[in-house]
C-alpha cells in the first residue's frame, strides 16, 4: 500500500466516524509565537483544547506537515543516521473536542490498525499509563489484546506524572494519561518491548499515540478533572508506511526510494545505500514545505533554520560530487509524489526551485574554500593524534564562509571528531561585542531605565508638554545636561515616534526655561519607554524639569507619506506578482520607503509600472485614513494582514488605508490624496527569494520626475533632436559605434596576423623547440590571444610568450603547443614573468594568462624566457 493511499485511507475512514477532514496548517504557526515550526498535528487546534477557540465541529481528523530541526525539537544531526529520525514528516490524527473519549478512540485506532490496513493482531503491543484502569481495561476485556502485551508505564521519569504515557502541554494546564500502539518487527532485529531494558531497540516500534487530556493541572501540582475531555491521536505516516510496506527504515517506502533515485540522479551517485541520499530524500521536503509556506533563508529566526537545512543539504551533494546547483531539481519528483496532497506545493514549484536555486548557488561559490579549511582541519588533527576540531576554525568557518556550526559538527561526526562548541560560543561572544563597541551613541541597549513609561501623543498632536524622567550622557544616567552634550531625554509625555516596524524615529526640538535640546532621533529604551537622542545647543536640562517637544512636521510629513504608501505598494505587489509576496523588511524616512519581499525573480519593467498605476489610483481616490484599536482576535476576524514573523500582543492597532488594511502602529496621513504622488525609483535582489524596492512620494517624486525630465532634455539638445525622438537616435549612435567596434577588431586581427608573420621569424630554437618572447606595442588581450593561436599554428612545435603595456599595465600571454606541454607548462612559464613585472597568473597547461605593474622590468624578463623554457626540456 502506497504511503498516499494510506494517507488517503485514513482520513476518509475517520470522515466515515463523523470527523471533518481539515486541511494541514501552514509550517510557520502565525498565530503561537511559543513554536518555531508546527511540530504536531494538534498545534493548529491548541486553542480549542485550552477553551479559547470553537469551531463548527467537535471531531476533525488532519494530515498534518511538520517540522522539527530547530529550538528544542531538533533532530537535523540525525537525519540520514537513523531509520526513522527526519526534518519533516507528516502526522496523521484524529481528535475530539469534548465529544467522544478513551473507548471510541481506542476501539477506533484498533478497527482501522487490523480491519482497514490489516495488520497482524498478535503484531501489535500496547502501553498505557500505570494508574490509567480506564484504558487497560478497554484494551484489555473490550478489544481483547491479551493482558501480557498491554504494558503499564508508571511514572518513569524522575517524578510524579513524570512519564512516557503521561503528556502535559506545560507544567501547568491541560493534561492526561496516553496510550500507545507498537508493532513488533520480529525476532530478527534486535530490542525489547516497551518498558524492558532493550526497549530502545528497533524490534518494536510506536505507530500511534491516544492522548486522552481529561485534567487540568493547577500550579501546587493538583489535578482536576475538566468538564469536557479531549483526545488528541497522532500516528506518523512514515512509520505506518514501512510497516504496511515490510520494510524496516523509513527511507524504505516508496516515498522516499523515490525520492533517493532522484537524489541519486542529480548527483550521479551510484551507491543508494549512501547516508548523503537519505539525507537529501528527507531535506528536499523541510525546505520546499518551509519555501511554499513563505519561509526564506536568513541569518536568523525559521530563515536560518531553513538556510542550515539547504546548506547541510548541499553539503551532503557536493560529498556526492555535485560542484553546481543540483538541489532545487527535485522539487519536481517532490511535487509528483505529494503535490495532489498538498497543493500548495504544486503551486509554489517555480517559486521553489529559483529559492532554492539561487541559495546553492550562492553557497556554492563558498563551499569548496570552506571545505578545504575543515579538511586541512581534520587531517592536521589526525597527524596530531587530537580528537577535538578547534573552536576559532569552526567560527571562522561560520563567519566567513557561512558555515552554520552544525554543518561543521556533521562533517566532524563522520570522522569521529567532536567541535570545541565552548570556544566557538566565546568567538561568537567576542564578536558581539565588538560589534557593540563600535556602535553609535544612539544605540539604547544598555541604558539602564526604571521609572514610569511614556505616554505617546504624536498620532494627533505634533506638540506636547513633558517632564524629563531621566538623562543619559555616555550611556550613563546622569541629572543635568550642559551646552554641547551629546545625550538620551526620558519624557512621561511626548509627540515624538520611536523607531519601530520600519518607520524611522521621529526628530525635531525640546524647550526648556534653561535649554534647548535638538532631537535627532528617537529610539526605544524599552518597549513603552522613548529615548529623545541628539544634542543641547543651548543652556542647560535637568531632571524632573519641564519642556515643550515639537516634532519636526515636514519630515514627520514626508515620513508619514512613504509610510502610507507602502501599505498600498505591498496590497499592489501582491495583486500583481501573487499572494505569496509577504513583507521581509522595510524602512520608512522622510525621503523614501524601502521595501523588501519576497519573490523569486526580477520584477519586469511593465510589473512596476502595473504597480505605480495601482498605487496613483488609490491615492487620487482620496479616501480617508482609518485606524482602530482592537483585540487580535478581532483584528484577524476583520481581514487585517499580519505581517510574517511578528509578534503581537492581546491589542493591536489595524490601519485602513485605501484598499488595504494591516496591523501597524506606525504614523501617516489622514487622506490617501496627501501622499501626492508616488514613484518606483529602484527594483533588485537583497538574498536568495527576496527582492527590494525602493519609491519615493509627494515633494521627492516630483523633484525627481523634474530631473529625470532635465536629464532627457540636456540628452536632446546634444543629440539635437525633440525629446521624443531621443531613444531613436541614441539607438542610431549606437549601431554606429558597433559598427566602428567591429571594425577595429578587424583592423586589430590584421594588425596581431601582420605581426604575427614578422614574430614567427624571431623565434629562436632551442633543443628543437621554437622559443619567442616579444611584445607587441598596443595591443590588448584579445588581440594577445589571437596573435598566440596564430603562432602556435605556424611554429607547430613551441613556447611563446606575448606581453604588452597599456596605460602603465603589463598583459602577459603564454602558450605551448600541445606536444610539450608535459614539460613545459604554460601557467608555469607566465608566471616565471609575471613575478619580474610585479604581478601573478597562471592557467591551463597550454595556455594561460598574467598581469604586472611595473613595465620597466618587462624586457629583462622576457629575454629570461629561453633560458627557463632551456631548463625545462
Amino acid at each position: 500500500m502506497k504511503s498516499a493511499e494510506i494517507r488517503d485511507k485514513f482520513l476518509k475512514f475517520f470522515e466515515s466516524k463523523g470527523h471533518q477532514i481539515v486541511a494541514s496548517s501552514s509550517l510557520v504557526p502565525h498565530e503561537d509565537p511559543t513554536l518555531l515550526f508546527t511540530n504536531a498535528g494538534m498545534n493548529q487546534f491548541k486553542d480549542v483544547f485550552l477553551g479559547f477557540d470553537k469551531r463548527p465541529y467537535t471531531r476533525a481528523t488532519t494530515s498534518q506537515k511538520c517540522v522539527r530541526a530547530g529550538g528544542k525539537h531538533n533532530d537535523l544531526e540525525n537525519v540520514g543516521y537513523t531509520a526513522r529520525h527526519h526534518t519533516f514528516f507528516e502526522m496523521l490524527g484524529n481528535f475530539s473536542f469534548g465529544d467522544y473519549f478513551k473507548r471510541e478512540a481506542i476501539t477506533y485506532a484498533w478497527e482501522l490498525l487490523t480491519e482497514v490496513f490489516k495488520l497482524p493482531k498478535d503484531k501489535l503491543w500496547v502501553t498505557v499509563y500505570a494508574e490509567d484502569d480506564e484504558a487497560y481495561d478497554l484494551w484489555t476485556k473490550e478489544v481483547g489484546v491479551p493482558a501480557e502485551r498491554v504494558i503499564r508505564i508508571g511514572d518513569n521519569k524522575g517524578g510524579r506524572y513524570a512519564s512516557d504515557n503521561f503528556w502535559m502541554m506545560g507544567d501547568t494546564g491541560p493534561c492526561g494519561p496516553c496510550t500507545e500502539v507498537f508493532y513488533d518487527h520480529g525476532e530478527h532485529i534486535w530490542g525489547g518491548p516497551p518498558g524492558s531494558p532493550e526497549e530502545d531497540g528497533d524490534r518494536y516500534i510506536e505507530i500511534w499515540n491516544n492522548v486522552f487530556m481529561q485534567f487540568n493541572r493547577d500550579e501546587a501540582g493538583v489535578m482536576h478533572p475538566l468538564p469536557k475531555p479531549s483526545v488528541d491521536t497522532g500516528m506518523g505516516l512514515e512509520r505506518v508506511s514501512a510497516v504496511l510496506q515490510g520494510v524496516h527504515a523509513n527511507y524504505e517506502i516508496d516515498l522516499f526510494q523515490t525520492l533517493i533515485a532522484a537524489a541519486a540522479r542529480e548527483t550521479s551517485a551510484a551507491d543508494m545505500d549512501s547516508p548523503s541520499l537519505k539525507v537529501l530524500a528527507d531535506h528536499i521536503r523541510a525546505c520546499s514545505f518551509l519555501i511554499a509556506d513563505g519561509v526564506i533563508p536568513g541569518n536568523e529566526g525559521r530563515g536560518y533554520v531553513l538556510r542550515r537545512i539547504i546548506r547541510r543539504a548541499i553539503r551532503h551533494g557536493y560529498k556526492l560530487g555535485a560542484r553546481a546547483a543540483f538541489f532545487n531539481r527535485l522539487v519536481p519528483d517532490l511535487v509528483a509524489e505529494m503535490g495532489v496532497a498538498y497543493p500548495e506545493l504544486k503551486e509554489g514549484e517555480k517559486r521553489v526551485m529559483d529559492v532554492l536555486r539561487q541559495e546553492e548557488e550562492r553557497f556554492f561559490a563558498t563551499i569548496e574554500n570552506g571545505m578545504a579549511i575543515v579538511e586541512a582541519e581534520l587531517d592536521a588533527m589526525q597527524k596530531a593524534g587530537k580528537a577535538v576540531f578547534d573552536g576559532d576554525t569552526a567560527f571562522k568557518l561560520h563567519d566567513t564562509y557561512g558555515f552554520p556550526l552544525d554543518l561543521t559538527a556533521d562533517i566532524c561526526r563522520e570522522r569521529e571528531v567532536t567541535v570545541d562548541a565552548a570556544a566557538f560560543d566565546a568567538a561568537m561572544a567576542r564578536q558581539k561585542e565588538q560589534a557593540r563597541a563600535a556602535g553609535k551613541f544612539k544605540m539604547t541597549a544598555n541604558l539602564e531605565y526604571e521609572g514610569p513609561a511614556t505616554t505617546f501623543h504624536g498620532y494627533d498632536h505634533l506638540e506636547s508638554k513633558g517632564n524629563i524622567l531621566a538623562l543619559y550622557k555616555d550611556g550613563v544616567a546622569v541629572n543635568e545636561l550642559v551646552e554641547g552634550d551629546l545625550g538620551v531625554v526620558v519624557l512621561d509625555d511626548t509627540p515624538f515616534y520611536a523607531e519601530s516596524g520600519g518607520q524611522v524615529g521621529d526628530r525635531g526640538e525640546l524647550k526648556g526655561a534653561a535649554g534647548i535640546f535638538a532631537v535627532e532621533d528617537t529610539l526605544k529604551i524599552q518597549a513603552t519607554v522613548f529615548g529623545h537622542h541628539g544634542v543641547l545647543k543651548t543652556g542647560r536640562l535637568s531632571v524632573g524639569q519641564g519642556v515643550t517637544a515639537k516634532v519636526d512636521t515636514e519630515a514627520r510629513a514626508a515620513t508619514a507619506r512613504n509610510h502610507s504608501v507602502t501599505h498600498l505598494m505591498h496590497k499592489a505587489l501582491r495583486e500583481i506578482l501573487g499572494a505569496h509576496v509577504q513583507q521581509k523588511g522595510s524602512q520608512v524616512d522622510p525621503d523614501k520607503t524601502r521595501f523588501d519581499f519576497a519573490h523569486s525573480a526580477p520584477m519586469t519593467a511593465e510589473e512596476v509600472r502595473e504597480v505605480e498605476e495601482i498605487v496613483n489610483r488609490e491615492i487620487l481616490a482620496n479616501s480617508a485614513t482609518e485606524a482602530a484599536v482592537m483585540g487580535l482576535e478581532d483584528a484577524q476576524k476583520s481581514g487585517a494582514m499580519m505581517l510574517f514573523g511578528e509578534k503581537y500582543g492581546d491589542e493591536v492597532r489595524v490601519l485602513s488605508i485605501g484598499t488595504s488594511k494591516e496591523l501597524c502602529g506606525g504614523t501617516h496621513v489622514g487622506r490617501t490624496g496627501d501622499i501626492g504622488l508616488f514613484k518606483v525609483v529602484m527594483e533588485g535582489g537583497v538574498a536568495a527569494g527576496v527582492r527590494r524596492i525602493e519609491a519615493i512620494t509627494g515633494e521627492n517624486a516630483l523633484r525627481y520626475l523634474q530631473e529625470q525630465e532635465r536629464r532627457v532634455h540636456g540628452v536632446s539638445a546634444l543629440l539635437k533632436v525633440q525629446p521624443d525622438e531621443v531613444a531613436e537616435r541614441v539607438s542610431g549612435v549606437l549601431d554606429n559605434v558597433r559598427a566602428l567596434e567591429k571594425e577595429v577588431a578587424r583592423l586589430k586581427s590584421k594588425l596581431a596576423a601582420s605581426q604575427g608573420d614578422d614574430l614567427v621569424n624571431q623565434a629562436a630554437d632551442v633543443k628543437g623547440v621554437k622559443v619567442l618572447a616579444a611584445v607587441l606595442e598596443g595591443a590588448d588581450v584579445p588581440t594577445l590571444r589571437e596573435t598566440m593561436d596564430k603562432l602556435k599554428d605556424k611554429l607547430k612545435s613551441a613556447a611563446i610568450v606575448l606581453a604588452s603595456v597599456v596605460d602603465g599595465k603589463v598583459s602577459l600571454i603564454a602558450g605551448v603547443t600541445a606536444d610539450q606541454t608535459a614539460k613545459v607548462k604554460a601557467g608555469e612559464l607566465v608566471n616565471f614573468v609575471a613575478l619580474q613585472v610585479g604581478g601573478k597568473g597562471g592557467g591551463r597547461p597550454d595556455m594561460a594568462q598574467a598581469g604586472g605593474t611595473d613595465p620597466e622590468k618587462l624586457p629583462a624578463a622576457l629575454a629570461g624566457v629561453q633560458g627557463w623554457v632551456d631548463g625545462k626540456l
